[in-house]
């Protein structure tokens, strides 16, 4: 009997970290088929050519296809993504999957899952039904809900949100989310091996920064950006602060401008295009805080004892844990937070995203969908009915 074709698509390093678990157990089933396909960021030496962190993790990439327009602007997101769509239609016809993993809400991933759904190829959504208020992503993760045929959430809201969409409940899995699965089994680097391989001492305090752009409403991403650095200034020069780089999202390029020019100037920090997962996650261990507006600070690093702050309204919405001190884009409100993150005990964290065993729920349900032989056309689920 032949092996059914499981297509696992990523477009961003923190993506693929959240992936790895779902990918290593349909590589370990023996009636499953993996295919790779990396595109995005993956490809782009600008943001750290992350597939050679794909490729030495002992995946072969099934399809790489490039999409990134080098723009720092709307217009040029949206060229990405007929880009995509155009190299996705192209890609699955060649490799016909029987289904299309997605995760979460870039607009690489809407590429693929454009293409996917116009092809009639069954899509297995994770992590829908969350909120983020302030990103262009809100609108794409909603858009992929209504494309997907399975639905793998991270939380009892968040499943509740999605079949209020319109989806059979029947297919709409609360598995918790797979980022915890993988620093469950990540083998952590000890400090010394850590300032040895990123060139970096870490000192009395310590903060492991990313902030991404904030792509809705009418916020400023370089203003809120230069208030998040305004106070880490004010910190002084006894505070090591390591950089992960922005996304490829509108002005992007410019936060990542500011961040060197901070860099430049100040011998206490250091950045990174990007860290890949075992270096992140080392490093936060060895960190005080967490600080920034990336998903990771909410999702994924409660799971490792340490206190997240998150700034402003990108990620507004999202469920999070007691660890996560929020804070408005100032320089007075960062500060105080960060005061906060030094006082906090981390032995009482609440993560309310699982216990890190998704990767396992979502593979399970998986081979049962492939099993029953349940395909398009879903139908409108009118809730309450």
């Amino acid at each position: 009997m032949a092996k059914a074709r499981i297509c696992v698509v990523t477009g961003s390093r923190a993506e693929y970290g959240l992936l790895y678990g779902v990918m290593r157990e349909v590589e370990a089933d023996p009636e499953l088929e993996l295919q790779v396909v990396a595109t995005g960021m993956h490809l782009s030496p600008e943001f750290g050519l992350t597939v050679q962190s794909i490729q030495a993790d002992g995946f072969e990439m099934t399809e790489q296809i490039e999409m990134l327009v080098s723009s720092d602007t709307p217009v040029g997101m949206t060229k990405s993504i007929g880009l995509g769509v155009i190299g996705f239609a192209d890609a699955l016809q060649r490799l016909r999957p029987d289904i299309v993993i997605v995760l979460g809400d870039r607009f690489e991933i809407f590429a693929a899952a454009l293409a996917a759904y116009v092809a009639r190829i069954p899509i297995a959504h994770i992590g829908g039904g969350d909120v983020t208020e302030g990103a262009l992503d809100e609108a794409i993760r909603h858009s992929i809900t209504k494309m997907a045929s399975l639905h793998f959430v991270t939380n009892e809201a968040s499943r509740r949100r999605v079949c209020q969409l319109g989806e059979d409940p029947a297919r709409v899995f609360n598995v918790g989310h797979p980022g915890i699965d993988r620093i469950v089994r990540l083998s952590l680097l000890p400090r010394d091996e850590l300032e040895r391989a990123l060139g970096f001492r870490f000192l009395s305090r310590n903060l492991l920064v990313t902030f991404h752009p904030v792509t809705l409403g009418n916020r400023d991403s370089t203003a809120e950006f230069d208030e998040l650095l305004d106070a880490l200034d004010q910190l002084g020069e006894k505070t090591g602060i390591l950089f992960t780089k922005p996304n490829a999202d509108p002005h992007g390029r410019r936060l990542a401008e500011m961040v060197d020019g901070f860099v430049c100037d100040h011998p206490n920090a250091k950045a990174y295009p990007s860290l890949g997962s075992q270096y992140y996650f080392s490093v936060a261990k060895w960190v005080d805080a967490v600080v920034g507006n990336s998903s990771s600070g909410i999702y994924e690093i409660p799971a490792l004892g340490k206190p997240t702050v998150d700034i402003g309204d990108r990620q507004k919405g999202r469920l999070r844990g007691n660890s996560v001190i929020h804070c408005e884009a100032r320089r007075d409100a960062i500060l105080r937070a960060i005061e906060a993150a030094y006082q906090f005990d981390g032995s009482n964290i609440e993560n309310p995203y699982g216990d890190g065993t998704s990767s396992q729920k979502i593979v399970q349900e998986l081979r049962r969908h492939l099993q029953s032989g349940q395909s398009q056309p879903k139908h409108f689920y009118e809730v309450g009915s």
